[in-house]
């Protein structure tokens, strides 16, 4: 029998990198949704940080590697390198026997990633209008939130009746657009709605568009 291998200690140099990468993602955070991302420069992220404008070039390369480091890990909430699909919340959504109750749980996990990642998006969003990079990011964030859900709604035409013969790939259309961060920002920032109103309208609104006989 082979004896297993113990996890590899992370030793003090990495943990020193690992910590100024996680203090220069901390400033450009607060930076990029306070000021703006155009406005932000390495230099004003460097002096937030408390650390060398050389450090944050060789730690990240450029700004944009930052601001995609830093949406990365709000919409994972953590750093550890595992797909949205291979996610605990969304294999438990996929799982799930009853069509509302998978709603219910997809909405509700859209909701914790809006919670951290919000900001972040509009910032992604705003900018892409002038910024070909973040544009760049912006239609590739759009892509992984539709392949989520298209995961989400292939699933659940396969548990039970789509409303009006509504085909698994538009009802991942609905999805996107109704569970859209647009949306969330426009609800629960400017309108100001508490986070559970949100999640309770959005589930109550998924179904009543995606199900063909559902009371809410």
């Amino acid at each position: 029998m082979s004896e297993k291998t113990p996890p590899v200690k992370e030793d003090g140099r990495s943990a020193r990198a690992r910590a100024t990468r996680a203090r220069i993602v901390g400033a450009a955070t607060e930076l990029f949704t306070t000021a703006g991302y155009t406005t932000t420069s390495v230099t004003t992220i460097a002096a937030k940080a408390g650390v060398s404008e050389p450090t944050v070039y060789y730690s990240f390369g450029t700004k944009r590697a930052i601001l995609t480091t830093a949406l990365d890990l709000a919409i994972a909430g953590d750093d550890e390198p595992v797909p949205t699909l291979d996610r605990p919340w969304v294999r438990d959504a996929l799982a799930d026997p009853d069509p509302l109750g998978q709603l219910r749980r997809q909405v509700a996990g859209a909701g914790e990633i809006y919670l951290r990642a919000a900001p972040l998006l509009d910032v992604v969003r705003s900018a892409a209008a002038t910024d070909p990079d973040l544009a760049e990011v912006w239609t590739t964030n759009i892509q992984q939130r539709l392949t989520v859900q298209r995961a989400f709604t292939g699933a659940l035409a396969r548990k039970t009746t789509l409303r009006g013969g509504l085909t698994a790939e538009t009802a991942a259309d609905v999805a996107l657009a109704l569970l859209s961060p647009e949306t969330y920002n426009l609800l629960v920032g400017a309108r100001g709605w508490p986070h559970e109103q949100w999640r309770d309208w959005a589930a109550g609104a998924l179904a009543g568009l995606l199900l063909a006989d559902t009371d809410g």
